[in-house]
C-alpha cells in the first residue's frame, strides 16, 4: 500500500484541478457520494489520489454555495438564534430552534471524525470500501423511501417548520456515517430524515443547512494542517484555488435542480447509479483496472496487479 502523506495532494495538474472541482460541486449534494467519486475519478484516468486534505478543502467551494442559495434562510435563523438567545429563551421561534438543531446536529460528525482520522485517511479510501459502501447505502436508501411511503399512508411528512430533536439526532449520526466514502453525505441525511418523518424536499433543505458546520470545520483543519503542501507554492495554492471555485459554480447548480426533482420524485434513481457503479469498481479492481490505493495503473507492476487479483478472488470465494 502506498504511504498516505499531504504531499499528495499537490499533484495535480491545472486540468486535474478543473475536473476535480467540477465532480466535487457535481456530487457534493447528490446522494452518490463525492468523496467516492474523487477517488474513483482519478483513479480511473490514472492520477494519484487527491487525498483527504485537498478534497477537504475544495468544499469550501460547495460551502459558499450553500450559504449564497440558502442565504435568506440562513439570516432568519441566525437573527432569529440570536435574538431569541438574548432574551433568555432560545427555543421559542421555529427558525432559532433550527439554528440548535444544526449545533446539535453536527455533534456526531465532529466527535466521529476526530476519532476515526486515521482510518479517514487511509483505509477508508481502499476503493473496496467505496465500493460496500455505494452498494449498501443504497439498500439503506431504498429501505428509506419504502418505510416512508408507509408512513404517509398514515399521516402527512413534516416540513422543516416542525423539526425537532429527534430529526437533527438521527440526520447527525447519518451524516457521521458519510465519513466513509461511498455512503454520501446528502444520501445519508436525506434517508434518515425520511425515516423520521421528514418530507422530501424538507429533509434535502436541512441535509444542505446541516453539512455547512462540518464542510467548514473540516476545511480550517486540514488547511491549517497540511498548509505547507497544499499552499507550498503559488502553483498549488493556484490549483486549489481553481477547484474551489469550479466547485461551488456548479455545486449551486446542483442544490437548485436536486430540490426541483426530490419535490416529484423519489431517490430511486441514484440508488440504482450507485448500484452500478460499485458493480464496475469490483469488476475494476478484480480485473486489475484499478487498484485499492493510491497506485497508477502506469505505476503497477504485473505481479502487484496478479497479487490484487488473487487477493479479490480469495475475498470472494470465503465470502460465498
Amino acid at each position: 500500500m502506498q504511504a498516505f502523506t499531504p504531499e499528495l495532494a499537490t499533484r495535480v495538474s491545472w486540468l486535474e484541478a478543473i475536473i476535480l472541482g467540477i465532480v466535487q460541486g457535481a456530487t457534493e449534494f447528490l446522494p452518490i457520494s463525492s468523496t467516492a467519486h474523487l477517488r474513483v475519478v482519478p483513479a480511473l484516468l490514472d492520477w494519484p489520489d487527491p487525498q483527504a486534505a485537498f478534497s477537504a478543502v475544495i468544499q469550501c467551494g460547495t460551502l459558499v454555495a450553500v450559504i449564497i442559495y440558502f442565504r435568506h434562510d440562513l439570516w432568519q435563523i441566525a437573527a432569529a438564534w440570536c435574538r431569541d438567545l438574548a432574551a433568555g429563551t432560545p427555543f421559542r421561534t421555529a427558525p432559532a430552534r433550527e439554528g440548535w438543531m444544526i449545533l446539535f446536529g453536527t455533534v456526531p460528525i465532529v466527535v466521529a471524525g476526530l476519532l476515526l482520522k486515521k482510518q479517514i485517511e487511509s483505509h477508508f479510501r481502499s476503493l473496496y470500501v467505496v465500493a460496500g459502501a455505494l452498494f449498501g447505502f443504497g439498500v439503506v436508501m431504498l429501505a428509506a423511501e419504502a418505510f416512508a411511503w408507509r408512513r404517509r399512508q398514515q399521516r402527512p411528512a413534516r416540513e422543516i417548520g416542525h423539526l425537532h430533536a429527534g430529526d437533527a439526532a438521527a440526520m447527525g449520526l447519518a451524516q457521521a456515517l458519510a465519513l466513509i466514502p461511498g455512503v454520501s453525505r446528502s444520501g445519508a441525511t436525506i434517508s434518515a430524515g425520511l425515516a423520521a418523518g421528514l418530507s422530501r424536499e424538507a429533509a434535502a433543505r436541512f441535509s444542505f443547512l446541516l453539512s455547512l458546520p462540518a464542510i467548514f470545520a473540516a476545511a480550517v483543519f486540514e488547511l491549517i494542517k497540511a498548509r505547507k503542501e497544499l499552499l507550498g507554492s503559488f502553483d498549488d495554492a493556484g490549483k486549489l484555488l481553481l477547484a474551489t471555485v469550479v466547485a461551488g459554480i456548479v455545486g449551486y447548480a446542483a442544490i437548485a435542480w436536486l430540490l426541483a426533482y426530490v419535490r416529484r420524485h423519489t431517490t430511486a434513481v441514484f440508488v440504482v447509479y450507485r448500484w452500478l457503479l460499485a458493480g464496475l469498481l469490483l469488476w475494476w479492481l478484480s480485473t486489475g483496472r484499478l487498484t485499492p490505493f493510491d497506485t497508477p495503473q502506469s505505476e503497477q507492476s504485473p505481479a502487484a496487479a496478479a497479487e490484487q487479483r488473487a487477493s479479490f478472488s480469495t475475498t470472494c470465494s470465503k465470502a460465498g
